[in-house]
């Protein structure tokens, strides 16, 4: 491993056509680099938004044809949904917590997120987008297979949209990643005033996905590719997102909900 020094930080993002089932990701990635006059070096970081590889895998789902259950029909009524996209969302989640209209909140792969990641935006008319399956696989197969014909250490994240609590809007998410140290810990470092800092950690995954996510976009700008040189990334081949995840009773927003509505805490707090 070895950390890479901070420069300025480039984002470059690479623009297709729309991604055919069957098509050679790692082809497609070399293609759009080679054609905008970039060789990868060391270092670089190349995010690949879900929904090329959901193209190319060809995990886009017809809802229209699926089986519906009970649960589909009640959840559909509820957050105003069509049943079978409901009924897909439920087939990707690990547990439903809820939602609001046109979203409910599930687990998906130890990822609390919107609709499971099922999406229909950017699929076509009727058929919604999941997350292809094992993704920090299929991010480690992309990167050994370009590391192997360009012969230089890279990263790569597969990119999705979340939202967080209380905030309007997406931000990016690495879903899925190989290459590079997901999260880096600063604990037992000194801050500014030389205290020790005992919580703190980086998500570094999720910093580049959104600074990815924000060249990518979310409508038509077919910005599926893009290319952060200079980020202060940690270089690890057997690093995976995996270690970026963390359970329900650590995390800050699921513990903390826990408490207030299983307790009293409502009642003492609520003003």
């Amino acid at each position: 491993m070895h950390i890479l020094s901070l420069k300025k930080i480039g984002v470059i993002p690479f623009k297709t056509g729309l991604v055919a089932e069957g098509e050679d990701i790692v082809k497609l990635i070399l293609s759009v680099i080679k054609k905008g006059r970039y060789k990868l070096r060391d270092g670089d970081v190349i995010a690949i938004a879900d929904k090329i590889l959901a193209s190319s895998q060809g995990r886009m789902i017809d809802y229209s044809r699926i089986k519906l259950s009970t649960e589909a029909t009640f959840f559909s009524e509820k957050y105003g949904l069509e049943p079978g996209f409901v009924q897909v969302v439920l087939n990707e989640s690990e547990k439903i917590y809820g939602g609001v209209p046109r979203a409910i909140l599930s687990l998906h792969d130890g990822i609390i997120i919107a609709n499971a990641g099922v999406d229909h935006k950017n699929a076509p008319e009727g058929k919604a987008a999941v997350w292809p399956k094992n993704p920090d696989i299929i991010a480690n197969k992309i990167r050994m297979e370009i590391e192997e014909i360009v012969n230089k250490k890279i990263g790569i994240i597969i990119v999705d949209s979340r939202v967080d609590p209380m905030r309007k809007g997406t931000v990016g998410i690495a879903i899925g990643s190989s290459g590079i140290m997901p999260v880096i810990d600063c604990r037992g470092k000194d801050d500014l005033y030389g205290k020790k800092l005992k919580i703190t950690f980086i998500n570094v995954i999720d910093d580049l996905a959104s600074m990815a996510h924000l060249a990518m976009g979310e409508t038509t700008e077919k910005v599926p590719i893009v290319l952060i040189r200079n980020s202060p990334v940690i270089m690890s081949s057997s690093a995976t997102s995996e270690e970026a995840k963390i359970s329900e009773e650590e995390c800050l927003f699921m513990r903390s909900l826990k408490e207030y509505f299983c307790s009293d805490y409502a009642e003492k707090t609520e003003k």
